[in-house]
Protein backbone atom coordinates (compact mmCIF):
# COMPACT_ATOMS: atom_id res chain seq x y z
CA UNK A 1 0.00 0.00 0.00
CA UNK A 2 1.21 3.41 -0.84
CA UNK A 3 2.15 5.49 2.01
CA UNK A 4 -0.63 7.74 3.77
CA UNK A 5 -3.69 6.04 1.68
CA UNK A 6 -5.25 5.51 4.89
CA UNK A 7 -5.86 9.28 4.92
CA UNK A 8 -8.06 9.32 1.80
CA UNK A 9 -11.06 10.87 2.99
CA UNK A 10 -14.45 8.75 1.80
CA UNK A 11 -17.73 8.62 3.06
CA UNK A 12 -17.69 12.01 4.95
CA UNK A 13 -20.25 14.29 4.15
CA UNK A 14 -19.66 17.72 3.17
CA UNK A 15 -21.61 20.63 4.74
CA UNK A 16 -24.77 22.07 4.19
CA UNK A 17 -24.54 25.62 2.32
CA UNK A 18 -25.37 27.75 -0.26
CA UNK A 19 -29.14 26.18 0.00
CA UNK A 20 -32.37 28.32 0.34
CA UNK A 21 -33.58 27.89 3.58
CA UNK A 22 -37.13 29.08 2.49
CA UNK A 23 -37.51 27.10 -0.55
CA UNK A 24 -36.40 23.95 0.77
CA UNK A 25 -39.03 23.99 3.46
CA UNK A 26 -42.54 22.97 1.90
CA UNK A 27 -44.28 23.17 5.65
CA UNK A 28 -43.25 27.01 5.98
CA UNK A 29 -44.13 27.86 2.52
CA UNK A 30 -47.67 26.70 3.00
CA UNK A 31 -48.14 27.58 6.07
CA UNK A 32 -47.18 31.39 5.48
CA UNK A 33 -49.64 31.45 2.50
CA UNK A 34 -52.42 29.76 4.80
CA UNK A 35 -51.71 32.06 7.24
CA UNK A 36 -52.26 35.63 5.78
CA UNK A 37 -48.54 36.29 4.70
CA UNK A 38 -48.51 35.42 1.08
CA UNK A 39 -47.07 39.18 0.23
CA UNK A 40 -44.13 38.46 2.09
CA UNK A 41 -42.96 35.50 0.10
CA UNK A 42 -40.34 37.64 -1.90
CA UNK A 43 -38.63 38.91 1.04
CA UNK A 44 -38.76 35.43 3.09
CA UNK A 45 -37.04 34.05 -0.14
CA UNK A 46 -34.63 36.52 -0.34
CA UNK A 47 -33.64 36.03 3.53
CA UNK A 48 -33.86 32.65 3.18
CA UNK A 49 -31.22 32.75 0.77
CA UNK A 50 -28.87 35.07 2.39
CA UNK A 51 -29.17 33.04 5.86
CA UNK A 52 -28.00 29.95 3.52
CA UNK A 53 -24.43 31.51 2.20
CA UNK A 54 -21.42 29.96 3.45
CA UNK A 55 -20.44 33.21 4.58
CA UNK A 56 -23.53 33.83 6.87
CA UNK A 57 -23.24 30.06 8.28
CA UNK A 58 -19.53 30.68 8.94
CA UNK A 59 -20.53 34.16 10.36
CA UNK A 60 -22.90 32.42 12.83
CA UNK A 61 -20.02 29.76 13.85
CA UNK A 62 -17.69 32.19 14.37
CA UNK A 63 -20.07 34.30 16.35
CA UNK A 64 -20.72 31.56 19.11
CA UNK A 65 -16.82 30.55 19.29
CA UNK A 66 -15.70 34.24 20.43
CA UNK A 67 -18.24 34.48 23.05
CA UNK A 68 -18.96 38.62 24.22
CA UNK A 69 -16.42 39.63 26.75
CA UNK A 70 -17.20 42.55 29.28
CA UNK A 71 -15.15 45.45 30.06
CA UNK A 72 -15.88 47.33 33.23
CA UNK A 73 -13.25 49.98 33.02
CA UNK A 74 -11.14 52.08 30.12
CA UNK A 75 -8.12 52.29 29.63
CA UNK A 76 -7.89 55.17 32.00
CA UNK A 77 -10.18 54.42 34.72
CA UNK A 78 -13.49 55.24 33.69
CA UNK A 79 -16.17 52.77 34.44
CA UNK A 80 -17.85 51.93 30.97
CA UNK A 81 -19.67 48.48 31.19
CA UNK A 82 -19.57 47.58 27.84
CA UNK A 83 -19.73 44.44 26.36
CA UNK A 84 -17.45 43.39 23.52
CA UNK A 85 -18.77 41.23 20.63
CA UNK A 86 -16.91 39.39 17.75
CA UNK A 87 -17.32 40.84 14.07
CA UNK A 88 -19.60 37.72 13.27
CA UNK A 89 -21.95 39.06 15.67
CA UNK A 90 -22.88 42.74 14.24
CA UNK A 91 -22.74 41.01 10.83
CA UNK A 92 -25.77 38.74 11.87
CA UNK A 93 -27.39 41.39 14.08
CA UNK A 94 -27.50 43.87 11.60
CA UNK A 95 -29.13 41.55 9.11
CA UNK A 96 -31.87 40.99 11.64
CA UNK A 97 -32.22 44.63 11.85
CA UNK A 98 -32.34 45.56 8.15
CA UNK A 99 -35.59 43.12 7.60
CA UNK A 100 -37.09 44.88 11.28
CA UNK A 101 -37.66 41.73 12.85
CA UNK A 102 -36.95 43.62 16.35
CA UNK A 103 -40.13 45.88 15.51
CA UNK A 104 -41.82 46.22 12.12
CA UNK A 105 -44.71 44.02 12.76
CA UNK A 106 -46.22 46.23 15.31
CA UNK A 107 -44.88 50.22 13.75
CA UNK A 108 -45.85 48.85 10.39
CA UNK A 109 -48.49 46.47 10.95
CA UNK A 110 -49.88 45.55 7.11
CA UNK A 111 -51.87 42.18 7.01
CA UNK A 112 -49.78 38.77 7.55
CA UNK A 113 -46.98 41.34 9.15
CA UNK A 114 -46.85 38.76 12.62
CA UNK A 115 -47.16 35.75 10.62
CA UNK A 116 -44.33 36.94 8.05
CA UNK A 117 -41.90 37.98 10.71
CA UNK A 118 -42.70 34.88 12.75
CA UNK A 119 -41.30 32.82 9.55
CA UNK A 120 -38.44 34.90 9.21
CA UNK A 121 -37.35 34.89 12.87
CA UNK A 122 -37.93 30.97 12.43
CA UNK A 123 -35.16 30.57 9.82
CA UNK A 124 -32.84 33.06 11.73
CA UNK A 125 -33.03 31.08 14.07
CA UNK A 126 -32.10 27.94 12.39
CA UNK A 127 -28.69 29.66 11.47
CA UNK A 128 -27.96 32.17 14.74
CA UNK A 129 -29.90 31.91 18.05
CA UNK A 130 -28.07 34.12 20.34
CA UNK A 131 -29.38 37.24 18.25
CA UNK A 132 -31.99 36.64 18.75
CA UNK A 133 -32.32 37.54 22.25
CA UNK A 134 -32.11 41.37 21.60
CA UNK A 135 -34.66 40.73 18.46
CA UNK A 136 -37.37 39.42 21.11
CA UNK A 137 -36.57 41.71 23.70
CA UNK A 138 -36.99 44.83 21.97
CA UNK A 139 -40.06 43.07 19.75
CA UNK A 140 -41.54 43.17 23.02
CA UNK A 141 -41.03 46.11 24.07
CA UNK A 142 -42.44 48.06 21.47
CA UNK A 143 -45.87 47.61 21.65
CA UNK A 144 -45.72 48.65 25.61
CA UNK A 145 -43.91 51.89 24.56
CA UNK A 146 -46.51 52.43 21.93
CA UNK A 147 -49.08 52.27 25.07
CA UNK A 148 -47.44 55.02 26.99
CA UNK A 149 -48.68 58.86 26.36
CA UNK A 150 -47.27 60.81 24.09
CA UNK A 151 -44.01 62.86 26.00
CA UNK A 152 -43.41 60.24 28.52
CA UNK A 153 -39.51 59.70 27.87
CA UNK A 154 -40.30 61.80 24.77
CA UNK A 155 -41.00 58.44 23.12
CA UNK A 156 -42.41 59.44 20.09
CA UNK A 157 -40.06 62.06 19.34
CA UNK A 158 -37.04 59.43 19.67
CA UNK A 159 -37.25 56.25 21.13
CA UNK A 160 -39.93 54.68 18.77
CA UNK A 161 -38.54 56.21 15.73
CA UNK A 162 -35.17 54.62 16.75
CA UNK A 163 -36.62 51.04 17.41
CA UNK A 164 -38.12 51.50 13.96
CA UNK A 165 -34.56 52.00 12.29
CA UNK A 166 -33.47 49.47 10.19
CA UNK A 167 -29.99 51.19 9.88
CA UNK A 168 -27.85 48.72 12.32
CA UNK A 169 -25.23 51.13 14.61
CA UNK A 170 -23.07 48.95 17.02
CA UNK A 171 -21.99 52.09 18.79
CA UNK A 172 -22.08 52.41 22.61
CA UNK A 173 -23.72 56.32 22.70
CA UNK A 174 -26.89 58.00 23.58
CA UNK A 175 -29.61 57.56 21.48
CA UNK A 176 -29.46 61.08 19.54
CA UNK A 177 -26.03 59.90 18.34
CA UNK A 178 -26.68 56.33 17.60
CA UNK A 179 -28.75 55.13 13.89
CA UNK A 180 -30.81 52.89 15.58
CA UNK A 181 -32.07 51.39 19.48
CA UNK A 182 -32.33 47.95 20.87
CA UNK A 183 -34.19 47.28 24.53
CA UNK A 184 -33.17 44.50 27.13
CA UNK A 185 -35.54 43.17 30.25
CA UNK A 186 -34.76 43.30 33.55
CA UNK A 187 -36.93 41.01 35.90
CA UNK A 188 -35.85 38.20 37.74
CA UNK A 189 -33.47 37.99 40.88
CA UNK A 190 -31.15 35.25 42.41
CA UNK A 191 -34.04 34.87 45.52
CA UNK A 192 -36.93 35.12 43.24
CA UNK A 193 -36.68 33.77 40.21
CA UNK A 194 -40.39 32.82 38.66
CA UNK A 195 -41.46 34.45 41.79
CA UNK A 196 -41.72 38.02 40.47
CA UNK A 197 -42.77 39.14 43.74
CA UNK A 198 -40.26 38.30 45.68
CA UNK A 199 -38.19 41.32 44.14
CA UNK A 200 -35.91 43.62 46.27
CA UNK A 201 -34.92 46.15 43.78
CA UNK A 202 -36.40 49.57 44.78
CA UNK A 203 -37.26 52.34 43.27
CA UNK A 204 -37.56 55.94 44.83
CA UNK A 205 -38.95 59.10 43.22
CA UNK A 206 -36.69 62.23 42.33
CA UNK A 207 -39.54 64.37 42.82
CA UNK A 208 -43.73 63.61 43.40
CA UNK A 209 -43.43 60.10 41.38
CA UNK A 210 -46.40 58.70 38.96
CA UNK A 211 -46.65 58.22 35.51
CA UNK A 212 -43.71 59.44 33.94
CA UNK A 213 -41.57 60.57 36.75
CA UNK A 214 -38.23 59.90 37.39
CA UNK A 215 -37.13 57.61 39.59
CA UNK A 216 -33.90 56.52 41.36
CA UNK A 217 -33.35 52.42 41.67
CA UNK A 218 -31.38 50.30 43.94
CA UNK A 219 -30.97 46.67 43.52
CA UNK A 220 -29.57 43.24 42.20
CA UNK A 221 -30.50 41.65 39.18
CA UNK A 222 -29.63 37.84 38.86
CA UNK A 223 -30.16 37.99 35.39
CA UNK A 224 -30.30 41.49 32.73
CA UNK A 225 -31.64 40.38 29.10
CA UNK A 226 -29.34 42.35 26.59
CA UNK A 227 -26.67 44.09 29.37
CA UNK A 228 -25.12 46.30 26.48
CA UNK A 229 -28.93 47.61 25.32
CA UNK A 230 -29.38 51.25 24.81
CA UNK A 231 -32.83 51.05 27.60
CA UNK A 232 -33.77 48.05 29.45
CA UNK A 233 -37.79 47.67 31.17
CA UNK A 234 -36.73 46.89 34.75
CA UNK A 235 -39.05 46.12 37.69
CA UNK A 236 -38.99 47.50 40.65
CA UNK A 237 -40.64 48.05 44.16
CA UNK A 238 -42.75 51.41 44.75
CA UNK A 239 -44.69 52.46 47.73
CA UNK A 240 -47.63 51.87 45.62
CA UNK A 241 -46.39 48.06 44.64
CA UNK A 242 -44.07 46.68 41.99
CA UNK A 243 -43.45 49.27 38.86
CA UNK A 244 -42.27 48.86 35.19
CA UNK A 245 -39.62 51.43 34.61
CA UNK A 246 -37.69 52.63 31.41
CA UNK A 247 -33.67 52.51 32.71
CA UNK A 248 -31.83 54.17 29.82
CA UNK A 249 -28.11 52.90 29.26
CA UNK A 250 -27.74 57.00 29.21
CA UNK A 251 -29.27 59.42 31.64
CA UNK A 252 -31.10 61.80 29.86
CA UNK A 253 -28.50 64.55 30.25
CA UNK A 254 -25.62 62.73 29.41
CA UNK A 255 -24.06 60.37 31.99
CA UNK A 256 -23.96 57.32 31.88
CA UNK A 257 -26.67 55.26 34.00
CA UNK A 258 -25.67 53.56 37.31
CA UNK A 259 -26.18 49.90 35.94
CA UNK A 260 -23.26 48.32 36.80
CA UNK A 261 -22.51 45.11 35.16
CA UNK A 262 -20.80 42.82 37.78
CA UNK A 263 -20.49 39.72 35.25
CA UNK A 264 -21.53 38.12 31.97
CA UNK A 265 -22.83 34.52 33.05
CA UNK A 266 -21.26 30.95 31.64
CA UNK A 267 -24.35 29.55 30.14
CA UNK A 268 -24.46 26.54 29.12
CA UNK A 269 -25.66 27.31 25.40
CA UNK A 270 -26.39 30.42 23.78
CA UNK A 271 -23.11 31.53 24.08
CA UNK A 272 -22.60 34.11 21.36
CA UNK A 273 -25.14 36.56 23.23
CA UNK A 274 -24.23 38.34 26.24
CA UNK A 275 -26.70 37.77 29.66
CA UNK A 276 -25.63 40.08 32.62
CA UNK A 277 -26.03 40.07 36.03
CA UNK A 278 -26.29 43.82 36.96
CA UNK A 279 -26.59 46.11 40.19
CA UNK A 280 -28.45 49.54 40.15
CA UNK A 281 -26.45 51.82 41.94
CA UNK A 282 -29.28 54.56 41.99
CA UNK A 283 -30.07 54.49 38.14
CA UNK A 284 -32.41 56.32 36.64
CA UNK A 285 -34.98 55.41 35.54
CA UNK A 286 -38.69 56.03 34.57
CA UNK A 287 -42.17 54.89 35.48
CA UNK A 288 -43.99 53.38 32.59
CA UNK A 289 -47.65 52.60 33.18
CA UNK A 290 -49.66 53.31 36.61
CA UNK A 291 -47.75 53.56 39.47
CA UNK A 292 -47.95 49.72 41.16
CA UNK A 293 -48.43 48.13 37.72
CA UNK A 294 -45.65 46.80 37.03
CA UNK A 295 -46.30 43.20 36.98
CA UNK A 296 -49.37 43.02 34.81
CA UNK A 297 -47.43 45.49 32.04
CA UNK A 298 -44.22 43.21 31.96
CA UNK A 299 -46.00 39.90 32.16
CA UNK A 300 -47.13 41.50 28.96
CA UNK A 301 -43.81 41.82 27.50
CA UNK A 302 -43.03 38.35 28.87
CA UNK A 303 -46.12 37.02 27.11
CA UNK A 304 -45.17 38.37 23.75
CA UNK A 305 -41.57 36.86 24.15
CA UNK A 306 -42.79 33.35 24.81
CA UNK A 307 -44.07 33.11 21.40
CA UNK A 308 -40.37 33.73 20.07
CA UNK A 309 -39.42 31.21 22.46
CA UNK A 310 -41.68 28.54 20.24
CA UNK A 311 -40.35 30.35 17.39
CA UNK A 312 -36.51 29.85 18.44
CA UNK A 313 -37.35 26.23 19.58
CA UNK A 314 -39.24 25.21 15.95
CA UNK A 315 -36.40 26.86 14.38
CA UNK A 316 -33.64 24.59 15.85
CA UNK A 317 -35.58 21.42 15.21
CA UNK A 318 -36.02 22.11 11.56
CA UNK A 319 -32.55 22.78 11.15
CA UNK A 320 -31.51 19.76 13.01
CA UNK A 321 -33.88 17.56 10.94
CA UNK A 322 -32.56 19.03 7.96
CA UNK A 323 -28.99 18.49 9.34
CA UNK A 324 -29.96 14.90 10.04
CA UNK A 325 -31.52 14.54 6.83
CA UNK A 326 -28.88 16.05 4.53
CA UNK A 327 -26.23 13.91 6.48
CA UNK A 328 -28.73 10.45 5.71
CA UNK A 329 -28.54 11.44 2.13
CA UNK A 330 -25.24 11.18 1.75
CA UNK A 331 -23.68 8.80 4.24
CA UNK A 332 -23.45 5.06 3.42
CA UNK A 333 -24.16 2.50 5.72
CA UNK A 334 -24.04 -1.25 5.60
CA UNK A 335 -23.87 -0.66 1.58
CA UNK A 336 -26.45 1.89 1.22
CA UNK A 337 -27.47 5.16 2.45
CA UNK A 338 -28.41 5.82 5.39
CA UNK A 339 -31.88 7.50 4.22
CA UNK A 340 -32.40 4.40 3.02
CA UNK A 341 -32.07 2.17 6.09
CA UNK A 342 -35.68 0.50 6.81
CA UNK A 343 -35.33 1.79 10.76
CA UNK A 344 -33.71 5.23 9.98
CA UNK A 345 -36.18 6.41 7.84
CA UNK A 346 -38.95 5.61 10.52
CA UNK A 347 -36.73 8.01 12.92
CA UNK A 348 -36.51 10.76 10.05
CA UNK A 349 -40.13 10.61 9.54
CA UNK A 350 -40.91 11.33 12.87
CA UNK A 351 -39.01 14.31 13.21
CA UNK A 352 -40.05 15.35 10.43
CA UNK A 353 -43.60 15.30 11.65
CA UNK A 354 -42.39 16.76 14.73
CA UNK A 355 -41.14 19.76 12.62
CA UNK A 356 -43.85 20.01 10.87
CA UNK A 357 -46.32 20.34 13.71
CA UNK A 358 -44.15 22.96 15.59
CA UNK A 359 -44.27 24.51 12.63
CA UNK A 360 -47.58 25.15 11.28
CA UNK A 361 -48.70 25.42 15.05
CA UNK A 362 -46.01 28.62 15.70
CA UNK A 363 -47.38 30.52 12.56
CA UNK A 364 -50.88 30.07 13.20
CA UNK A 365 -50.85 31.59 16.62
CA UNK A 366 -48.69 34.48 14.93
CA UNK A 367 -51.52 34.92 12.81
CA UNK A 368 -54.23 35.23 16.05
CA UNK A 369 -51.62 37.91 17.02
CA UNK A 370 -52.24 39.57 13.64
CA UNK A 371 -55.91 39.55 14.54
CA UNK A 372 -55.60 40.00 17.54
CA UNK A 373 -58.72 42.63 17.63
CA UNK A 374 -60.93 39.95 17.83
CA UNK A 375 -61.71 38.32 21.39
CA UNK A 376 -61.62 34.78 20.00
CA UNK A 377 -58.24 35.58 18.49
CA UNK A 378 -56.57 37.34 21.80
CA UNK A 379 -58.37 33.92 23.53
CA UNK A 380 -56.15 32.08 21.13
CA UNK A 381 -53.21 33.44 22.01
CA UNK A 382 -54.02 33.48 25.37
CA UNK A 383 -54.06 29.46 26.17
CA UNK A 384 -52.19 28.84 22.87
CA UNK A 385 -49.00 30.50 23.37
CA UNK A 386 -48.42 28.93 27.04
CA UNK A 387 -49.15 25.49 25.75
CA UNK A 388 -47.17 25.88 22.76
CA UNK A 389 -44.34 27.17 24.90
CA UNK A 390 -44.63 23.93 26.96
CA UNK A 391 -44.69 21.23 24.56
CA UNK A 392 -42.86 22.45 21.75
CA UNK A 393 -39.73 23.86 23.50
CA UNK A 394 -39.61 20.43 25.36
CA UNK A 395 -40.13 18.25 22.41
CA UNK A 396 -37.06 20.30 20.29
CA UNK A 397 -34.38 18.77 23.04
CA UNK A 398 -35.34 15.55 22.93
CA UNK A 399 -35.96 15.32 18.82
CA UNK A 400 -32.24 17.03 18.48
CA UNK A 401 -30.90 15.06 20.66
CA UNK A 402 -32.14 11.91 18.50
CA UNK A 403 -30.92 14.20 15.09
CA UNK A 404 -27.50 14.41 16.61
CA UNK A 405 -27.64 10.29 17.11
CA UNK A 406 -27.99 9.95 13.51
CA UNK A 407 -24.53 11.54 12.90
CA UNK A 408 -23.15 9.66 15.21
CA UNK A 409 -19.85 9.96 16.82
CA UNK A 410 -19.82 13.24 14.39
CA UNK A 411 -22.99 14.78 15.49
CA UNK A 412 -21.17 14.76 18.79
CA UNK A 413 -17.97 16.68 18.13
CA UNK A 414 -18.11 20.55 18.02
CA UNK A 415 -16.60 20.63 14.48
CA UNK A 416 -20.10 20.08 13.08
CA UNK A 417 -23.66 22.32 13.87
CA UNK A 418 -25.44 19.72 15.67
CA UNK A 419 -23.48 20.36 19.49
CA UNK A 420 -24.73 24.36 19.23
CA UNK A 421 -28.09 23.03 17.99
CA UNK A 422 -28.30 21.15 21.22
CA UNK A 423 -27.27 23.42 23.90
CA UNK A 424 -29.13 25.98 22.29
CA UNK A 425 -32.01 24.16 23.19
CA UNK A 426 -33.09 23.92 26.49
CA UNK A 427 -32.88 27.47 26.82
CA UNK A 428 -36.72 28.32 25.56
CA UNK A 429 -37.94 26.09 27.58
CA UNK A 430 -36.14 27.82 31.03
CA UNK A 431 -36.49 31.33 29.73
CA UNK A 432 -39.54 33.41 30.22
CA UNK A 433 -41.09 31.06 32.12
CA UNK A 434 -40.54 27.39 32.83
CA UNK A 435 -42.42 24.59 31.98
CA UNK A 436 -44.98 24.68 35.09
CA UNK A 437 -45.60 28.28 34.91
CA UNK A 438 -46.90 27.49 31.13
CA UNK A 439 -48.37 24.99 32.47
CA UNK A 440 -50.31 26.49 35.13
CA UNK A 441 -51.20 29.79 32.67
CA UNK A 442 -52.83 27.40 30.26
CA UNK A 443 -55.20 26.48 33.36
CA UNK A 444 -55.33 29.98 34.48
CA UNK A 445 -56.58 31.31 31.36
CA UNK A 446 -59.26 28.05 30.88
CA UNK A 447 -60.34 29.41 34.02
CA UNK A 448 -60.48 33.26 33.60
CA UNK A 449 -61.17 33.50 30.40
CA UNK A 450 -64.71 32.34 29.19
CA UNK A 451 -63.56 33.13 25.54
CA UNK A 452 -60.93 30.53 25.93
CA UNK A 453 -63.19 27.03 25.38
CA UNK A 454 -65.35 28.45 22.89
CA UNK A 455 -62.10 29.81 20.91
CA UNK A 456 -60.60 26.21 21.02
CA UNK A 457 -63.85 24.92 20.04
CA UNK A 458 -64.19 26.70 16.74
CA UNK A 459 -60.02 25.74 16.33
CA UNK A 460 -60.23 21.99 16.46
CA UNK A 461 -63.86 21.19 16.19
CA UNK A 462 -63.70 21.05 12.67
CA UNK A 463 -60.87 18.34 12.30
CA UNK A 464 -63.41 16.16 13.66
CA UNK A 465 -64.67 13.31 11.52
CA UNK A 466 -61.20 12.14 10.10
CA UNK A 467 -59.52 9.75 12.56
CA UNK A 468 -61.60 8.36 15.15
CA UNK A 469 -58.38 8.68 18.00
CA UNK A 470 -58.60 12.29 17.15
CA UNK A 471 -62.49 12.88 18.05
CA UNK A 472 -61.88 10.63 21.20
CA UNK A 473 -59.19 12.65 22.03
CA UNK A 474 -60.79 15.94 21.75
CA UNK A 475 -63.80 14.69 23.74
CA UNK A 476 -61.84 13.88 26.52
CA UNK A 477 -59.74 16.62 26.47
CA UNK A 478 -62.93 19.20 26.78
CA UNK A 479 -64.38 17.10 29.42
CA UNK A 480 -61.11 17.54 31.36
CA UNK A 481 -60.69 21.30 30.61
CA UNK A 482 -64.29 21.85 31.36
CA UNK A 483 -63.52 20.35 34.88
CA UNK A 484 -60.71 22.30 35.40
CA UNK A 485 -62.40 26.06 34.32
CA UNK A 486 -64.54 25.63 37.63
CA UNK A 487 -64.30 27.66 40.26
CA UNK A 488 -61.26 24.85 42.06
CA UNK A 489 -59.27 23.36 39.04
CA UNK A 490 -56.48 21.00 40.27
CA UNK A 491 -52.90 22.31 39.53
CA UNK A 492 -51.57 18.67 39.69
CA UNK A 493 -53.63 18.39 36.32
CA UNK A 494 -52.07 21.77 34.27
CA UNK A 495 -49.51 19.42 32.34
CA UNK A 496 -52.14 17.03 31.64
CA UNK A 497 -54.25 19.62 29.86
CA UNK A 498 -51.50 22.18 28.64
CA UNK A 499 -49.91 18.45 27.02
CA UNK A 500 -53.25 17.36 25.65
CA UNK A 501 -53.88 20.60 23.55
CA UNK A 502 -50.39 20.45 22.38
CA UNK A 503 -51.35 17.19 21.06
CA UNK A 504 -54.44 18.05 19.66
CA UNK A 505 -54.26 21.91 18.31
CA UNK A 506 -51.32 20.23 15.87
CA UNK A 507 -53.32 17.46 15.14
CA UNK A 508 -55.80 19.32 14.19
CA UNK A 509 -53.60 21.76 11.92
CA UNK A 510 -51.88 19.10 10.16
CA UNK A 511 -55.83 17.33 9.34
CA UNK A 512 -56.80 19.79 7.63
CA UNK A 513 -53.92 20.95 6.13
CA UNK A 514 -51.10 18.56 5.30
CA UNK A 515 -51.10 15.43 3.27
CA UNK A 516 -52.70 12.70 4.26
CA UNK A 517 -49.86 10.82 4.76
CA UNK A 518 -48.60 13.65 7.55
CA UNK A 519 -51.77 13.90 9.21
CA UNK A 520 -52.46 9.91 9.12
CA UNK A 521 -48.87 9.26 10.44
CA UNK A 522 -49.42 11.97 13.18
CA UNK A 523 -52.47 10.78 14.58
CA UNK A 524 -51.62 7.61 15.07
CA UNK A 525 -48.22 8.07 16.69
CA UNK A 526 -49.56 10.96 18.72
CA UNK A 527 -52.94 10.45 20.18
CA UNK A 528 -54.11 6.86 18.64
CA UNK A 529 -50.89 5.10 19.73
CA UNK A 530 -48.26 7.29 21.49
CA UNK A 531 -44.78 6.02 21.33
CA UNK A 532 -41.80 6.41 24.14
CA UNK A 533 -39.03 7.10 21.96
CA UNK A 534 -38.35 8.58 18.55
CA UNK A 535 -39.21 6.41 15.21
CA UNK A 536 -42.10 3.86 16.83
CA UNK A 537 -44.52 5.14 14.01
CA UNK A 538 -47.21 2.63 13.26
CA UNK A 539 -46.78 -0.20 10.39
CA UNK A 540 -48.40 1.90 7.15
CA UNK A 541 -46.94 4.78 7.58
CA UNK A 542 -46.36 6.18 4.38
CA UNK A 543 -42.74 7.36 4.95
CA UNK A 544 -41.80 8.10 1.29
CA UNK A 545 -44.38 11.20 1.18
CA UNK A 546 -43.01 12.39 4.71
CA UNK A 547 -39.42 12.33 4.09
CA UNK A 548 -39.80 14.28 0.64
CA UNK A 549 -41.99 17.10 2.48
CA UNK A 550 -39.03 17.15 4.81
CA UNK A 551 -36.38 17.33 2.58
CA UNK A 552 -35.86 17.61 -0.98
CA UNK A 553 -34.66 14.56 -2.79
CA UNK A 554 -34.48 12.36 0.32
CA UNK A 555 -36.66 9.46 -0.44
Amino acid sequence: MPPFQTHIVVNQVAPLEDYSLYDTDIALNQAVQREGAAAAVAELREHGAWLGRGHILAAAEQANRCSPRWHGYDRYGNRVDQVEFHAAWHTLLAGIVSRGLHSRAWLQPEPGAQVARAAAYLMQGQVEAGTLCPTTMTFAAVPLLQDEPAGTIDFAQAWLPALASRDYDSADAPLPARRNALIGMGLTEKQGGSDLRAITTRAEPVGQGGRGAAYLLTGHKWFLSVPHADAHLVLANTDAGPGCFFVPRWTPDGPRNAVRIRRLKDKLGNRSNASGEVEFEQAWGMLMGEPGRGLPLLLQMAATTRLDCVLGSAALLRQAVVQAAHHAQHRQAFGQALAAQPLMRQVLADLALESEAATAWALRLARAVDERGRADARALVRVGTPAAKLWVCKRAIAAIAECMETWGGNGYVEDGPLPRLYREAPVNSIWEGSGNIMALDVLRALQRDPDCLAALHAELEPARGAWAAYDQAWDAWRALAADQAGQAPDPAHARRVAAGLARLWQAALLIRHAPAAVADAFVASRLAHPGGIVGELPPGADLGAILARAWPGIC
